[in-house]
């Protein structure tokens, strides 16, 4: 017995010895790749000594005497930081993920190929102004550069990440800067799918009722549609999905429904400023992951000092100031796509019908590899109105005829895409007025331009608008019959057209992703927005005071009011309060009497600490699946998220709306109390089963954690634990601090999409101006900057956003030297 323990111990030493050896080895192999913020080195392709200051939040502040050694240096310090993000941006925009991934992302890979995102990217190099070209290659020697000296000094291959999956990092092109905003947009764009879904439910539902489950934004009334099913006769009434829906992978480049892009922007003018200049606010929203999309850097071009935002890959500051104007975006959710289906021709499947008859499709073959299996090969078509696509993307075989393919009209596959050019302008201009011509040259992603100079303010649409024919059949809402010549584009509406508002008499203008005009189609701008319910606690906070400061503008930014909790408790709730008897403790009837207790003594506040933001989101999700189950049936899973406008109307009776109380599997008739008080059961139970203590011990803040998870590392068992970044946050769906939930069981309240990004400038003293990210400058899960703005970002804290030089060299981390090669 002696011996065989004493084998034992020696075996548990041994193995204990080898798992800290190897853990050893992979900790040093992946600092070796942390970067050095005070070396100096030598590169290529710049003029003069480039001088990089990093300042105590580790934001490198570029400067150098020309511009392109500028932009040099911003593509030096994003490799630095970014690189393994970086690299998986470019590798999704060219399709290129299975060969890493395999079989996982090939759906992904397929996608990206058939819309041909790359090469209409490189394709629009050339359409780039001189200025543009030349930081786009400048910006990519700083790339290389970078990627020149881990080559040559075994940097830890540059990223922890490329010893998990490795694999060849290839030099830095123009076209992959270009592609990575084109990669933008498909994340930003949510139209389309909108389109599937909208067609689906048309398929389940009458008319009327489509109106409730999938309303339109408040405002002037809406002529009828066409059902789909007079569009495509030969689907069944109801299109059940033929994929796995409910599947979420970090790696898609397509967003969910209700995840698209977001974001909030306000700006005052000097009439409505305490101080007399203006002010600006912007946060935009994006899906959180580690590192964050965003970047802040701050860059001395000829024209003067920026600082902001900036998104690895890009040589531009998107979001940010100069001494002299602000710029802030937020999603217009212009409608610029449009799907149609098109008819192949049953003698020719290689041809699809025109007005004019039928036309071959353009063709070309591709190669998707694939790690560990077969490359496929497909083949990749194009009609005249765009791009053909799978039928498992959104389902779109569900929706499609048979003898049928479904193509794609979007602005974004321009092969002369000046967005870049644009941004670049817009970074460069000294006025609000210069800020708005600048917008012009934008493409795609479409967004909101809000602008503040020392004297005004103002806010445009910027992005191509579609030019349809007046007598479109489904105005864009549905996908439409591509051979019927009125359903095409015919351009597009020229940019003087976009809705401008400069200056407004009120002194302050602003845009939560709410509709911002109501024209006629087909002017519209869009019939689908991303928000009904922000935009009236901003407008409530922008008009209770006078004058605003910076401090007023910042409580707006981190507001976690949410009007719709109270609108819609009021109308749900209204015949529970306070209309049951005595209950004994423990038993249901009072575990629901004192929930609603709760309720009804709250203000709607979505405060992390707080248990009636959990009691509230439970119930009003189990509300709308009771509501929507036994008509949509599998269809319902396609609305995770609650619709307060469709509750409403459910609750106000509007149009007959109340009828979806009613459960048509039954022979009883409910009553819309009968359904809110079974709800509430439901979310009372959910409650219990997913959480402990008592009612008035929950906490908003532990289902509603933000999910900063790293899309690849962040799945791999213990690595995980060091990569992913949790934290309790407040806010909600429907509150100016957005926090988007996930929707998906088993924790529909994760905060998956929000501000990444934060900025409030004020003009009349712009180095007090502030901003903040939502996880840290550096991409290296060793680096102490990996994670350490994530702490203030979450407390509703912000760092200053100086452009003075001496104050970030008082701070300074470390300041790096790049020094022109000798030849």
């Amino acid at each position: 017995m002696t011996t065989i323990f004493r084998w034992l111990l020696r075996a548990f030493i041994l193995i204990g010895a080898i798992a800290a050896i190897t853990f050893a080895a992979g900790w040093w192999f992946a600092s070796q790749s942390l970067p050095d913020y005070t070396a100096t080195y030598r590169v290529a392709k710049i003029n003069a000594p480039v001088e990089i200051v990093r300042n105590n939040a580790n934001v490198p502040h570029i400067f150098g005497e020309t511009d392109a050694d500028v932009f040099f240096g911003l593509g030096f310090v994003h490799a630095q930081d970014r690189l393994w993000q970086m690299a998986m941006l470019r590798r999704t925009a060219q399709g290129r993920l299975s060969e890493l991934f395999g079989e996982r992302t090939l759906r992904f890979d397929e996608i990206l190929r058939r819309l041909d995102l790359y090469n209409l990217a490189d394709s629009s190099v050339k359409a780039q102004d001189h200025r543009t070209k030349a930081a786009l290659s400048a910006y990519s020697a700083g790339v290389n550069a970078w990627i020149n000296q881990i080559n040559n000094r075994s940097l830890g291959r540059g990223a922890p990440e490329f010893f998990v999956f490795p694999s060849e990092l290839d030099q830095w092109r123009p076209a992959d800067s270009l592609a990575i905003i084109k990669l933008m947009s498909l994340q930003l764009s949510t139209h389309f799918s909108d389109e599937v879904l909208r067609a689906r439910t048309s398929l389940a539902l009458a008319d009327d009722r489509i109106a409730d489950i999938l309303p339109e934004a408040p405002g002037a009334g809406i002529a009828a549609l066409p059902e789909y099913a007079a569009i495509a006769p030969a689907l069944p009434r109801r299109a059940e999905a033929k994929s796995d829906t409910d599947t979420a992978d970090p790696l898609d480049p397509i967003q969910r429904r209700g995840l698209g892009g977001a974001s909030n922007a306000w700006a005052a003018g000097p009439s409505r400023s305490a101080s007399g200049g203006t002010l600006l606010a912007n946060d935009p929203h994006l899906r959180f992951s580690a590192p964050t999309t965003w970047y802040l850097a701050r860059l001395e071009l000829s024209t003067g000092g920026v600082i902001g935002g900036s998104i690895p890959g890009i040589p531009v500051v998107l979001v940010g100031r100069s001494e002299k104007l602000g710029w802030g975006l937020t999603s217009s959710y212009l409608d610029d796509q449009d799907l149609y289906i098109e008819k192949l021709n049953p003698d020719n499947p290689d041809e699809v019908l025109t007005p004019d008859g039928f036309v071959s499709m353009e063709r070309r073959p591709a190669t998707i590899y694939i790690k560990d299996s077969n490359a496929l090969a497909i083949n990749l078509q194009w009609t005249q109105n765009g791009p053909v696509l799978p039928p498992h993307l959104y389902d779109l075989g569900s929706i499609t005829p048979e003898g049928h393919v479904t193509s794609l009209a979007w602005t974004a596959l321009s092969p002369a895409d000046t967005s870049l050019s644009a941004a670049i302008a817009l970074m460069r201009a000294g006025n609000v007025a210069e800020g708005l011509a600048a917008g012009e040259g934008f493409i795609a992603p479409s967004q909101n331009l809000i602008l503040a100079d020392a004297e005004k303010i103002a806010m445009k649409v910027i992005g191509r608008m579609p030019r349809r024919d007046a007598r479109h059949r489904t105005q864009g809402r549905l996908p439409s019959r591509g051979w019927i010549a009125e359903n095409r584009w015919r351009g597009q509406i020229n940019y003087g057209a976009n809705p401008e508002f400069l200056a407004p008499i009120g002194g302050i203008v602003g845009n939560t992703n709410n509709k911002v005009v109501d024209r006629a189609f087909p002017y519209h701008v869009s019939y689908s927005y991303g928000d009904t319910q922000r935009i009236l606690r901003w407008r409530f906070l922008m008009q209770n005071r006078e004058v605003h400061t910076k401090e007023s503008f910042i409580e707006a930014q981190l507001d976690d009011i949410s009007r719709s909790a109270r609108a819609l408790l009021s109308l749900v709730a209204k015949d529970l309060w306070f209309t049951s008897g005595a209950a004994p403790t423990g038993t249901p009837e009072r575990r629901r009497q004192d929930a609603l207790r709760l309720l009804a003594n709250w203000n709607g506040d979505m405060n992390e600490h707080r248990p009636e933001p959990l009691i509230y989101s439970a119930w009003l999700r189990a509300l709308q699946q009771r509501l929507i189950q036994d008509e949509l049936g599998p269809l319902a899973r396609e609305f995770p998220h609650v619709e307060p406008l469709f509750i409403e109307r459910v609750y106000r009776d509007i149009s007959g709306a109340a009828i979806w109380c009613d459960v048509l599997q039954s022979e009883a008739v409910e009553n819309c109390t009968d359904i809110a008080r079974l709800a509430l059961d439901d979310a009372l139970v959910w409650i219990n089963e997913n959480f402990s203590g008592t009612l008035e011990s929950l906490r908003w803040g532990d289902a509603h954690q933000a999910t900063h998870d790293h899309p690849v590392l962040g799945r791999i068992p213990v690595l995980k634990f060091l990569v992913n970044i949790r934290q309790s946050t407040s806010g909600g769906d429907n509150t100016l601090s957005r926090g988007r939930t996930s929707g998906k069981d088993p924790r529909p309240f994760l905060n998956v999409h929000g501000a990444g990004y934060r900025g409030v400038y004020d003009f009349a003293d712009p180095d007090s101006s502030v901003f903040i990210i939502s996880t840290g400058q550096s991409g290296h899960p060793l680096s102490s900057h990996y994670d350490n703005l994530g702490d203030l970002w979450r407390r509703g804290e912000y760092i200053t956003m100086s452009l003075d030089p001496e104050l970030a060299r008082a701070g300074a981390l470390g300041i790096t030297t790049l020094n022109p090669a000798v030849n």
